[in-house]
């Protein structure tokens, strides 16, 4: 188990390393949209508690 983790690692942070160096523009374009979303997520997430207390 620890081995396949280890690998699986190994290959995403490739893969990443490869997207970076390949097409830095498209990295950064995933990377916005990632914290893009996360920032939605957590607006929701304030917004759902700020209508829990009215």
């Amino acid at each position: 188990m620890a081995q396949a983790r280890r690998v699986a690692l190994w290959a995403v942070g490739i893969f990443v390393a490869y997207t970076i160096i390949h097409s830095p523009a498209r990295a950064a374009e995933l990377v916005q949209i990632g914290f893009q979303g996360i920032s939605d997520a957590a607006k929701s997430v304030g917004e759902f508690m700020t209508q829990l207390i009215k």
